[in-house]
């Protein structure tokens, strides 16, 4: 059994390898963005609606209500970056409903990219909110000796959230891959209905976690809700 959709190569040069991994995640990003490009193409302002665009609109204002809620008080400015990340693992997940297909999020490359965009995002947010100045020295308070320390915390949070996604992806997968082989017959709808619901929770977890980041170094400081939200 493979442990990674990474061990699956398609294609290998030098050190330039085409991986399970890769074709999956760009075929996910492919269907989104020729979703996104459907259902936003004839958008309506009055009663009558889409499904699709009904849907869509109920995705949005969930997320926005998330990201007000963690304490950003302008959800667009956050919705484009906040939202993919969890369109993209929710959807990556919830693919598992079909054959033979596996996750992305199985792999830790996968996993380590989404967390270092959101170890990006952090300051990029933080430096547009606060200035370049008053963001530096959000790393010194309350003294700089805490210094080293904070930048010890960002770079740890970002390898925690890659660990955490992989991790709970993968075993999930394993322990699916065992059961299946014990009863093929008796399993399949169980693994399939738990791996959905904890892959919404994972896509969840994660884009909430981001979320919190980016209004702590927009607020400028270390927040409690940051240091217990870390341990989900």
């Amino acid at each position: 059994m493979k442990l990674s959709p990474d061990q699956t190569i398609f294609w290998e040069y030098g050190f330039v390898t085409i991986n399970l991994t890769i074709v999956t995640t760009w075929a996910l990003i492919l269907v989104l963005v020729i979703a996104a490009r459907l259902i936003t193409k004839n958008l309506k302002t009055d009663i009558h609606i889409s499904r699709w665009q009904c849907f869509l609109e109920m995705v949005v204002t969930l997320i926005s209500n998330q990201i007000k809620e963690v304490g950003l008080k302008n959800p667009r400015e956050y919705i484009a970056f906040i939202g993919s990340l969890f369109l993209f693992i929710a959807f990556a997940n919830i693919c598992i409903i079909f054959p033979w297909y596996v996750p992305p999020t199985g792999s830790l490359s996968t996993t380590a990219a989404l967390a270092i965009s959101v170890f990006l995002a952090v300051p990029f947010f933080g430096i547009i909110k606060l200035g370049f100045p008053s963001y530096l020295k959000s790393y010194i308070k309350p003294t700089f000796i805490m210094l080293p320390f904070n930048i010890i915390s960002e770079v740890s949070r970002t390898l925690a959230l890659a660990i955490r996604l992989f991790g709970n992806v993968m075993s999930g997968g394993m322990i699916a891959g065992i059961l299946l082989s014990v009863a093929p017959f008796v399993f399949p709808v169980i693994m399939n209905a738990l791996g959905l619901l904890t892959g919404i929770v994972q896509a969840y977890i994660f884009s909430i976690l981001a979320t919190v980041y980016i209004a702590a170094a927009v607020q400028g400081i270390k927040s409690d809700e940051e240091k217990l939200t870390i341990n989900i």
